[in-house]
Parts: C-alpha cells; structure tokens; sequence
C-alpha cells in the first residue's frame, strides 16, 4: 500500500521562514543580501517557493497545479522585475489568475480527501 505525503505545506513552510529570516536579518542589520535589498530578497526566495511547489505537483502528476503554482511564480517575478506600470499591474494579474484557481483546487483536493461533511456535522 502506497502512502500519499502532502510535501506543499512543508516545502511553502520552509520558503516562508527563509523569506522571514531574511527580511528578520535585514530589519536587524540593515544593508543588502546578495546585492538585494532585504524585501526584494525575500520576495524572489517566496518566487522561488512557487515554483518548487510547481515542480513538486508535477512529479506527483497534478499538472493543473504545477501550471499554477509556476505561474504564481513566474508572475511575481514579473511583478519584481517590472520597470513599468504595466508589467506590474501584468504580473499582480497572474498572481490573482495563479492564486484563485491554487485557493479553488486546493478546497476541493481538501473536500475530497475528507470524509463527509453530513457524517460530522451537526444535526
């Protein structure tokens, strides 16, 4: 009998506290980190989150997922990269396009894997 293992959490948990050991770092000392100031630092380590997720849901076949997370990715890169108006309104539109549908298929995987609601619910 195979195990399912929910690697998402564990992996976006392990890019949170890098993000906010950095931004913890350059709150304290101040300066830059790899040339970067400390807020942009965390953002691309947040980018980088993203797309191990995506490649994660990839191996384990949801593609659907993978598109969505690489494309949260690849959207709030655009967002730091942008030297205009326009690519970062571009890239906050991905965000919202990626997110919405990681938040809806996230609920249903979740609603799914749960027995039914009726079972423990009140009444």
């Amino acid at each position: 009998m195979t195990e399912m293992v929910d690697v998402q959490p564990t992996t976006i948990g392990v890019g949170t506290v890098i993000a906010l050991v950095i931004l913890i770092y350059g709150t304290l000392f101040g300066g830059t980190i790899l040339g970067l100031e400390p807020v942009a630092a965390a953002l691309w380590v947040l980018a980088a989150t993203f797309l191990a997720v995506a490649l994660l849901h990839g191996a384990y076949g949801r593609r659907d997922l993978a598109v969505a997370f690489a494309g949260a990715g690849v959207a709030l890169a655009t967002v730091l990269r942008a030297g205009t108006g326009a690519r970062v309104a571009l890239g906050l539109v991905g965000l919202v396009v990626a997110g919405s549908y990681v938040a809806m298929a996230m609920v249903r995987a979740r609603r799914r894997a749960r027995p039914s609601a009726s079972a423990d619910g009140p009444g």
